[in-house]
């Protein structure tokens, strides 16, 4: 039982290192041939799990070359058009201002229901509200509104806003996040300051967001959150 134990941790480990330098597409975001190595790789990692009589390199090998082989079919898809569209395909124009293109989801074999339910995915009831959807290489759905149904944007209001910036994690889950308490221009010692001001120890916070290095989120792992200026605060 241990043996198999250590097996499963071993492969394990090994299977999650390779899909990570696969990258971090999500399971919907394959493309063709990285779905099928991803399938593979897995099933190749149950037989020396579970079947000690198999050496282990005869799972962490051909993972290792399925490996080889994603990487090296990536780097061709990226600099080869027709080999991109050979392995990957292509995407297929569904819907025109014309309406459904039948011949186009004939080709993908799929049906007016798929069609459909992929356009309520995409918060739409009816094709007449889109001017163009294409089918992308990875099977999701990309939509293009008719005008008349686009969303409300700031552009279209004529607003001038500021640009959105990104909020950091200063301390998460009682924890202090050094680096991005650096990339907000931070002094840790205000931080001390605003905990000691708002009477909170820094075990107790669950998470402290700041964001443009001056307006602050604090939640604590009990009560309601905090937010406001670090500058107002603390000065």
């Amino acid at each position: 039982m241990l043996i198999v134990f250590t097996r499963a941790i071993v492969i394990y480990i090994f299977l999650l290192i390779v899909m990570r330098l696969m990258g971090k597409k999500q399971l919907g975001e394959l493309q063709p041939f990285e779905f099928a190595i991803t399938l593979i790789a897995a099933e190749l990692a149950c037989i020396p799990m579970s079947d000690t009589q198999v050496p282990i390199l005869y799972g962490l090998v051909p993972i290792f070359t399925l490996f080889v082989v994603e990487f090296c079919l990536t780097k061709i898809v990226k600099h080869s058009l027709k080999m991109r569209k050979l392995i990957n395909g292509k995407p297929v124009i569904v819907i025109t201002p014309n309406g459904i293109d039948f011949e186009a989801i004939n080709k993908l074999d799929m049906t007016v229901h798929d069609i459909m339910e992929s356009i309520r995915a995409k918060d739409y009831t009816s094709p007449e509200e889109i001017e163009w959807a294409i089918i992308e290489t990875n099977g999701d759905m990309s939509v293009v509104p008719k005008s008349a149904n686009k969303p409300l944007t700031v552009a279209d209001m004529q607003l001038n806003v500021e640009q959105t910036q990104l909020p950091y994690s200063v301390i998460c889950e009682g924890k202090r996040m050094g680096n991005n308490i650096k990339k907000c221009n931070l002094d840790e010692n205000k931080v001390d300051s605003l905990l000691n001001k708002l009477q909170f120890k820094q075990e107790d916070i669950l998470l402290m967001l700041v964001t443009g290095g001056d307006d602050f989120y604090l939640q604590p792992k009990k009560g309601k959150f905090v937010s406001g200026k670090i500058s107002e605060e603390v000065g």
